[in-house]
């Protein structure tokens, strides 16, 4: 039986990208899917792509296939709900902020680190996985499974892999899934538009 495709193309009030519009965030992974490794490949190929002040590049990923030891490290620092469905993904990947480089600040590695997971959802999309980005983490545990030193930060946890079946999943994770996709008004997005 295959799964049903779900059509979450957001209603947009000026024309995007195809593959912007149809980009969602899912709760639901096939448990029993490997990774593509040519789709991750040119997910990482976007990200290394990203814009990046002075071509500094702060960003490091931490890339942990299910059933890895670095799999259980990422998936034991989730917190609250996130823990309960994020371990389905076959890939947990953390996005790492350089924020310092030679005892200076990088003020700008945040920004950075947030355009390479963004350039990676869009191609990861194109090429045909889920994702679904968390901020429900102890950074402090990551950084110390991992060994981080210092000056880099995590900064968030994709859950990657293939759409599960949303039939199979709990009332409340469908109810989750089937919600209205809604975003603020661009005219509150706004500050000054002069």
């Amino acid at each position: 039986m295959s799964t049903p495709a779900l059509d979450r193309t957001a209603v947009t009030d000026a024309p995007i990208l195809d593959v912007l519009a149809e980009r969602w965030s899912t709760r639901i992974f096939d448990a029993t899917s490997t990774i593509d490794e040519a789709a991750l490949a040119s997910a990482l190929e976007a990200a290394r792509w990203a814009p990046t002040a002075a071509n500094s590049q702060p960003w490091r990923v931490i890339v942990a296939r299910r059933g890895s030891e670095a799999h259980a490290t990422v998936l034991g620092s989730l917190m609250g709900f996130n823990s309960a469905w994020a371990g389905d993904a076959a890939l947990l990947v953390v996005f790492v902020a350089e924020t310092t480089r030679d005892g200076k600040p990088m003020p700008w590695a945040l920004y950075d680190t947030g355009q390479a997971a963004a350039h990676f959802t869009v191609q990861a999309h194109a090429n045909g996985l889920s994702t679904h980005q968390m901020g429900g983490f102890d950074r402090d545990a990551l950084s110390a499974g991992f060994g981080l030193s210092d000056e880099f930060t995590p900064i968030s946890v994709m859950a990657v892999g293939e759409l599960g079946d949303i039939r199979t999943a709990s009332e409340e994770m469908q109810q989750r899934e089937n919600a209205p996709r809604e975003r603020r008004p661009i005219a509150e997005t706004i500050i000054v538009n002069d």
